[in-house]
């Protein structure tokens, strides 16, 4: 964690979903409106943790060939379409509705830091996403929460999923940077030890209460993190 690495820095990479973003409460905020619009009685919280729980299975089947390539979007879908049936509310939606709710991925909201973070770090750095979100997930989501990304990247671009190399790497080619002069931003300790194993530098940025006030993160620290950040502000700090 010293000057030198933050001098060498030319671009900061975020995850997304978690980091900058607070997928949970967004979707059970959603569809707590739902409930009221439908009459629907749905534990929003329980789905909410089922539906993210469902993320790493379904590109895992893209992964391992059972899947062509499918984006995040997609993939969403087929999970979403999976829990309305367990939940019993499949036939009190109709596929408008259906898809509506299917892109309340792309309607998240930001931390409390996150805007004002990003602002200020983007005064020195190029911000980019590098994310398992579609592009145009990615794109609508930054209109609506007033993220400013100078470009997104997303795994799409890679045709690969993180953690999977390639995506660390096509960030780098299309940046025209070596690995280590791009910081890697997540809250999940995976996704920064693979972006670590390909040669960028690497933050954490603790987010507690990314799975509600109830989870037992792991906030522990893994000695290949060059940062540890309470929130983007704290990050901001740390690279002035």
């Amino acid at each position: 964690m010293t000057t030198g690495i933050a001098h060498e820095i030319k671009a900061l990479t975020f995850d997304v979903f978690g980091t900058v973003v607070d997928w949970r409460s967004s979707v059970i905020r959603e569809g707590e409106q739902l409930n009221q619009a439908k009459g629907l009685n749905v534990d929003w919280a329980r789905f909410a943790d089922e539906w993210r729980a469902g993320y790493a299975p379904a590109m895992n089947r893209v992964r391992q060939g059972e899947l062509p390539w499918t984006k995040l979007d997609d993939l969403h879908r087929m999970t979403l379409d999976q829990l309305l049936i367990a939940f019993g509310i499949a036939d009190q939606l109709d596929e408008d509705e259906k898809a509506h709710l299917n892109r309340v991925w792309h309607r998240l909201t930001p931390w409390p830091d996150s805007v004002e973070g990003l602002l200020q770090l983007k005064q020195r750095f190029i911000l980019a996403t590098l994310s398992n979100g579609n592009v145009s997930l990615l794109v609508n989501m930054a209109r609506h929460a007033g993220l400013p990304w100078d470009c997104v990247l997303s795994s799409e671009l890679a045709g690969h999923y993180k953690r999977d190399p390639e995506v660390y790497h096509m960030a780098a080619n299309l940046l025209s940077l070596n690995p280590s002069q791009i910081l890697m931003v997540a809250a999940h300790q995976d996704d920064l030890q693979a972006a670590h194993r390909e040669g960028m530098r690497t933050a954490f940025v603790k987010r507690p209460l990314e799975f509600g006030p109830d989870a037992t993160p792991d906030l522990s620290i893994d000695p290949c993190f060059d940062f540890v950040a309470e929130d983007f502000l704290d990050l901001a700090r740390q690279l002035s």
